[in-house]
């Protein structure tokens, strides 16, 4: 099975993600962070650094849980900023 390349919007949300993730682990470890999310600290990694922009969402999920994050924070925090045109509409 071949994946659908990425958009460019899709990327950026991946790394907007990824942002909002590092800076709400502050300065807890990569480790401790995964291992409470229950994920690997690579797994983590692609995601801070937007190699997994499309992580599934019982992985975000238990990442929020882990970071104390709401998933409706989450979702608002890594969508695109709002544009004119979505503004006026």
């Amino acid at each position: 099975m071949v994946r659908t390349p990425l958009t460019p919007q899709e990327r950026e949300r991946g790394e907007r993600l990824g942002a909002l993730l590092r800076a709400a682990r502050g300065e807890r470890s990569m480790v401790e962070v995964a291992a409470a999310a229950g994920l690997s600290a690579e797994t983590l990694r692609k995601i801070e650094t937007g190699r997994a922009p499309t992580p599934a969402f019982f992985t975000i999920a238990a990442l929020s849980g882990a970071l104390g994050l709401s998933l409706d924070d989450v979702a608002q925090l890594s969508a695109p900023p709002e544009t004119v045109t979505d503004a006026v509409a």
